[in-house]
């Protein structure tokens, strides 16, 4: 399943995007923000369409104590104005210290700054949906049935000749 991944901030709109199958996020896109929210959203559905994803995941500012503080608030009420301007659904994730993971493996990088202002919103979309991706298929493989079981469910362990 193909994931747009985004980093909403105040000045640019970082965007990320999976692989075809769902399973690795890389930076595609940094959106600047045009003062026109509604725009914005259009060009979020346009990449959307564009590259024919499937879900979008959206990163949510949570305090370090999990609260919802100010900026979550902030991006929760967009979120649900984004959500109706979809056509694919859309999934909160905590983005807690993305910003700073990004920044961090840019300096590791050597990156200088003015490309870093450049791109950071892109690499922490990234970052977010990797962490979603990640964490969906933790939950998704704790789902399936141990190895040693038989795969059919209508088969039982006795039925199982081995």
């Amino acid at each position: 399943m193909r994931a747009l991944g985004v980093d909403l901030g105040s000045r640019r709109i970082g965007v990320a995007l999976s692989d075809s199958a769902g399973t690795v996020a890389s930076p595609f896109e940094v959106v600047e923000r045009s003062g026109d929210r509604q725009r914005d959203h259009r060009r979020l559905a346009d990449l959307v369409d564009e590259t024919e994803a499937e879900i979008v995941v959206v990163g949510v500012p949570y305090s370090m104590d999990g609260s919802v503080g100010p900026a979550a608030r902030r991006a929760l009420a967009e979120i649900r104005v984004l959500g109706r301007a979809l056509r694919v659904p859309v999934e909160t994730y905590d983005e807690r210290l993305s910003t700073v993971t990004a920044h961090r493996s840019l300096r590791e990088m050597n990156v200088g700054a003015v490309t870093r202002r450049r791109v950071v919103d892109k690499i922490a979309a990234a970052v977010i949906l990797q962490s979603w991706l990640d964490h969906r298929d933790a939950v998704t493989s704790d789902d399936r049935p141990d190895s040693d079981l038989p795969t059919d469910p209508r088969r039982t362990i006795k039925d199982d000749p081995t």
